[in-house]
């Protein structure tokens, strides 16, 4: 993983005449003042941010916010009035055309609101039109049509056509049609706002579940804060076309920049938002398969803890031993863990809420573990650290009134 898009000092303005406003705007003229005395618009005022490849980076704000301007500067269908877009280290701001052009078709798509399908083309072939465009065989075109199908659960849907698809299944086809050319950079333009709420939660799921499978980089733009918490790995919030803040989600609500952003969130339920690995603990010290029953019993007293989590060389989590178990194996003379590793755990996922978290705690005899999906231990829920989690909740619920 590394950086995968470079945004500096961007701005847009729109108007007849912008590189005169924008010098008025470098010498300090705000936005209002400037639409009053020159009838010239700030679409986008000095951007700065990057993304990491294959993160989720959501930018959300109101109507007006810029949001939409942004995301159209990264790949020019907006020409930014000032600053750079550099993607993998290619200034995208200094193409010519042609470079422009290639860099469209190959590197990255994007999914607009609307869904935008041919109506006289059928399913597949509206997932394979991308493909046409860069010239690829029709054989080829419908090998990687389908696989994009597959990859959204319309594998079976690829001889219907537009109108015989629900609004949902259709945003899967839009969505099927850019990852069919397999970008590497996924630019989604409130993709799933035309879609009625229960639609829409179902469209998250599946783009989250994508997500695991593909690892694109993807910018994604809302106005529903429910969504971007959901989506993003990071979260921007515009105003006004200024960057307000940029965070991950747990903390644009607990540690809002300012009272716009904090006026914003007032009304989330924290408790279905904070995470797992917003409230764990790192793991005071683990043991492996190898080890002797008096090393893991000596390990235990030097932290006090009166268990350990075992894992393999890789830190993926093998089980648990208690100090009772360890204690009975070296009064056996065993001489290693295999016969009192507790493999029956509870465990939870990073991304695991709060409100998920008070139910597994509550039934768990040992400390919960928090594991990735590859099933490296990454922390321990303890009851001090679920009760502080829950201490963040009651205060700001104390501070909305």
């Amino acid at each position: 993983m590394g950086e995968k898009i470079a945004v500096t000092d961007l701005y847009k303005i729109f108007g007849p005449h912008p590189d005169q406003a924008m010098v008025k705007v470098r010498e300090g003229m705000g936005k209002d003042q400037l639409f009053r005395e020159t009838g010239h618009t700030i679409g986008v005022y000095n951007a700065n941010f990057t993304v990491e490849e294959g993160e989720i980076f959501v930018v959300m704000g109101l109507s007006g916010s810029g949001k939409s301007t942004l995301i159209r500067c990264l790949n020019r269908l907006f020409e930014p009035t000032a600053g750079r877009v550099v993607i993998d280290g290619e200034d995208i701001t200094a193409m010519d055309l042609n470079q422009l052009r290639e860099f469209r078709r190959n590197k990255q798509a994007m999914v607009f609101q609307r869904f935008a399908l041919l109506p006289h083309r059928t399913v597949l072939e509206n997932a394979a039109f991308g493909l046409e465009i860069q010239e690829k065989t029709k054989e080829e075109r419908e090998r990687r049509g389908l696989e994009a199908l597959e990859l959204v659960g319309l594998g079976e849907w690829g001889n219907r056509y537009p109108d015989q698809l629900s609004g949902g299944m259709q945003q899967r086809v839009g969505l099927a049609r850019c990852l069919a050319v397999d970008p590497e950079i996924l630019f989604m333009d409130e993709a799933f706002s035309a879609l009625d709420p229960l639609i829409r939660r179902e469209m998250q799921d599946e783009l989250l579940a994508l997500q695991e499978k593909v690892g694109k980089t993807i910018v994604f733009i809302t106005h529903d804060l429910d969504e971007a918490l959901k989506l993003g790995d990071r979260v921007a919030i515009m105003k006004d076309g200024v960057t307000v803040q940029i965070d991950t989600p747990e903390n644009i609500l607990t540690n809002p920049s300012d009272d716009y952003v904090a006026k914003f969130v007032e009304d989330v339920d924290l408790a279905k938002v904070l995470t797992a690995e917003g409230v764990m603990v790192d793991v005071k010290a683990v043991a492996y398969p190898k080890d002797g029953p008096r090393v893991v019993l000596r390990k235990m007293g030097e932290e006090g803890i009166s268990g350990v989590f075992v894992v393999n060389r890789n830190r993926q989590l093998q089980g648990y031993v208690t100090a009772d178990a360890a204690k009975k194996a070296a009064e056996k003379g065993e001489p290693d863990l295999t016969n009192v590793i507790e493999k029956d755990l509870t465990t939870v996922a990073p991304e695991t809420t709060l409100n998920e978290l008070f139910e597994t705690a509550a039934n768990a005899t040992i400390p919960v573990a928090v594991v990735d999906e590859e099933n490296h231990l990454k922390g321990v829920i303890v009851r001090g650290s679920l009760l502080a989690g829950l201490v963040k909740v009651k205060e700001a619920e104390g501070n909305e009134r």
